[in-house]
């Protein structure tokens, strides 16, 4: 890695030691299919027991829910949305609820449903704060679905989830609450009953686990009532909920990373606390740097720092400070190549333009202080650089 610095862990971490030799040792030596009856099937499928009682616990699920492995974040997303709209006839032209600024695997397959005639309503959140008056009155009786993320993956706003999981409990007798939990998952402290959710997407290369990796909670009412529909159809695996041959060394992985940084949650948060705090500070102290604004929501996940810069575009100073080895991102990197990167800072509240001179600085516990002041010089003498070009 030599003296190249990392600040994009929203886009991915690196994998864990830990994470990897479980990979390996689960790949070489359990490599059998979990469907098959014979002994390697068998040990196999206790492989993937253990690790969905492992993520149950980062997750505080005692109620028996199910943890359905896919193939990421995006799949999980899908999986709870298009199936949940399909679970019952009876669905068909409903309305589901959403966020403004939601991430292109909640975004897409929700324009999928409106194409076939469902509802779809998004609640505000200017200034990185769902608006309670617009829960109140969106939840309506006729919403089956509410697909609400915890932690938003561009500005780091954490947002009320339990308000809305209140609303619906109260309005709409048919509403399962899905939680997209990607950016929050052991980052911010929560359970699925704190969140009051239905179902829960977690990724596994957001916490140093593989790629191509991710898991579905799913409430076991959910199951009993037959609300939610499979999106893969063949051999009936997961349940009957996700088919196609399970991954094994990737879900013991993914769970090996999970129990790490569950054990050490409080740790980890207090080290990504101090900093972002102290990037904050030297962004409030440092005169090269008066001229960004950083995009502050009330309530701040601790990983995830927005800022918009004195008008210079994101792009440009990405590549500058990836010249000099520093990595940091222009928005989500799954929306970068398209017209979904900048739908979130919209949605804050941001003009197009502003929104194009964003940048997000996401930490990981392994980032240190240091890091942090090399960024911090780095980005001033390149606001400084970039400005003799105007």
């Amino acid at each position: 890695m030599g003296n190249e610095l990392y600040f994009d862990n929203s886009a991915t971490t690196r994998i864990s030691e830990e994470a990897l030799k479980t990979y390996l040792s689960v790949a070489r030596e359990q490599y059998g299919n979990p469907s098959s009856l014979h002994g390697m099937g068998k040990d196999a499928e206790t492989v993937l027991k253990n690790a969905r009682q492992t993520i149950l616990k980062t997750i505080g699920d005692n109620s028996g829910g199910a943890v359905l492995f896919t193939s990421g974040g995006t799949e999980a997303n899908n999986l709870a949305i298009l199936g949940r709209a399909h679970a019952k006839p009876r669905f068909k032209g409903k309305t589901i609820l959403t966020t403004a600024g939601e991430h292109a695997s909640v975004k897409m397959p929700l324009a999928a449903l409106a194409d076939e005639g469902y509802k779809i309503v998004e609640i505000p959140t200017v200034g990185g704060k769902l608006d309670p008056d617009a829960i109140a009155a969106y939840a309506t009786p006729d919403v089956i679905l509410a697909s609400v993320m915890l932690v938003n993956n561009e500005t780091g706003a954490l947002y009320d989830v339990p308000a809305v999981a209140a609303a619906l409990r109260r309005n709409c007798p048919d509403a399962v609450l899905h939680v997209d939990a990607t950016q929050a998952y052991l980052k911010v402290p929560f359970s699925v009953k704190s969140l009051g959710c239905g179902m829960l997407t977690l990724s596994s290369h957001k916490i140093e686990g593989p790629k191509g990796t991710g898991a579905l909670w799913i409430d076991p009412g959910v199951i009993k009532n037959r609300g939610l529909s499979p999106i893969l159809l063949g051999g009936g695996q997961e349940g009957g909920l996700r088919s196609g041959t399970e991954d094994p060394p990737s879900c013991a992985a993914f769970a090996k990373a999970a129990a790490i940084g569950y054990s050490s949650l409080t740790e980890r948060i207090a080290r990504l606390t101090e900093l972002r705090e102290r990037l904050l500070a030297i962004l409030g102290d440092d005169p090269r740097l008066s001229g960004v604004r950083v995009n502050l929501s009330p309530v701040c996940a601790p990983h995830i720092v927005s800022l918009t810069l004195p008008r210079i575009k994101s792009e440009t100073m990405l590549h500058a400070l990836s010249a000099r080895g520093i990595y940091v991102s222009s928005g989500s990197a799954c929306s970068s190549h398209g017209k979904h990167g900048t739908s979130a800072l919209s949605a804050y509240g941001l003009s197009d333009g502003d929104a194009d001179a964003t940048i997000r600085v996401s930490f990981s516990h392994r980032n240190t202080p240091e890091q942090v002041d090399r960024l911090a010089d780095a980005l001033a003498e390149e606001i400084a650089r970039l400005a003799r070009f105007k």
